[in-house]
């Protein structure tokens, strides 16, 4: 398509994450097992707090929200990157494209906020237990996810706003699986110094400065927690203990992707998979192998749900 003496890109090339056919077909099969076992987990973890009463605390009304979210990050690049192991041509749309990066940006935005929530959450529930349960009230639960909603929406749609005028009109070939600003913003014909600057404050500042801030609040309440009783001591520390191996996982790669915009490196593509594909599943997952309480309403659940054994025919 033309457009005067300039071209339009209407679709990208995504090279994938390598061109050899054996390790396409390996990376199907690898991808497909993990996802196939990992997303059902998810969907039970959902299903056991939502159908067991012991757990209608706002800890695990939290998790169960991030349970959803992570779900539906993982669904937004996966299922084109498993279809694409198959396609010998892999693009994408340029309205795909940015149909991708609103949602990677609505969810992972939704994310970080819904984290700070569960901070939240527990530093009233550690500093001042005799009045949580008026403090964590069920509307201020859900006012807290609906408010991560919209600073999802809001963080996404400044992203799209300021990439939608971008003029695009060759190279096309996106060295990866998927489309994300940092990669998109370098394939627009104009100078884009300026507003890679701005996705590094936007996007990497923001996630690194959460990072901290939340690293320093959980520190601060694990030695809270060492003034505490025995018993309650040991399950706080186990639980402040999983959500910073939580926020390690789901800020560190967010990190290392968004805080440098301005260079490339060969291991972007290792980071970029387990960041959209990996951890967002296994961090509700380690969550439960972590929690006693969640272990034992997930055997109850299957064990309520168990088939009938054949009746004997003597």
């Amino acid at each position: 398509m033309e457009n005067g003496n300039q071209s339009i890109v209407k679709e990208f090339v995504l090279l994938g994450l390598s061109q050899a056919r054996e390790a396409q077909l390996f990376l199907f099969v690898l991808y497909l097992v993990f996802y196939s076992l990992i997303l059902p987990g998810n969907i039970l973890i959902i299903v056991t707090i939502r159908s067991d009463p012991r757990l209608s605390s706002p800890m695990y009304f939290f998790l169960a929200n991030l349970a959803f979210l992570d779900i539906c990050y993982c669904s937004v690049t996966p299922p084109k990157m498993l279809a694409d192991f198959f396609s010998s041509h892999k693009t994408i749309s340029y309205k795909g494209c940015i149909v991708q990066i609103f949602f990677l940006h609505l969810l992972g935005g939704s994310e970080v906020i819904l984290i700070i929530a569960m901070a939240i959450d527990r530093y009233v529930a550690i500093c001042h237990p005799l009045r949580y349960a008026s403090l964590i009230t069920r509307a201020v639960c859900w006012t807290l996810v609906l408010a991560s909603w919209g600073v999802g929406f809001v963080h996404s749609i400044i992203q799209i706003i300021f990439i939608v005028p971008l003029p695009f009109c060759g190279p096309n070939e996106l060295d990866n699986f998927f489309c994300d600003i940092t990669q998109i913003v370098k394939l627009a014909c104009n100078d884009t110094y300026a507003l890679e600057f701005f996705m590094f404050f936007n996007s990497g500042l923001s996630n690194m400065m959460c990072f901290i801030l939340l690293l320093i609040s959980y520190g601060a309440l694990l030695v809270k927690v060492k003034m505490g009783s025995s018993e309650g001591k040991r399950k706080a520390a186990s639980t402040c203990i999983t959500h910073i191996i939580i926020i390690f996982i789901m800020f560190g790669p967010a990190i290392y992707i968004y805080c440098h915009l301005f260079l490339d490196f060969p291991f972007d593509k290792v980071v970029a998979i387990f960041h959209t594909t990996v951890f967002p599943l296994m961090n509700p997952m380690i969550y439960t192998l972590r929690n006693k309480e969640i272990k034992q309403a997930t055997r109850r659940l299957l064990g309520k749900h168990r088939p009938l054994a054949w009746p004997s025919l003597v």
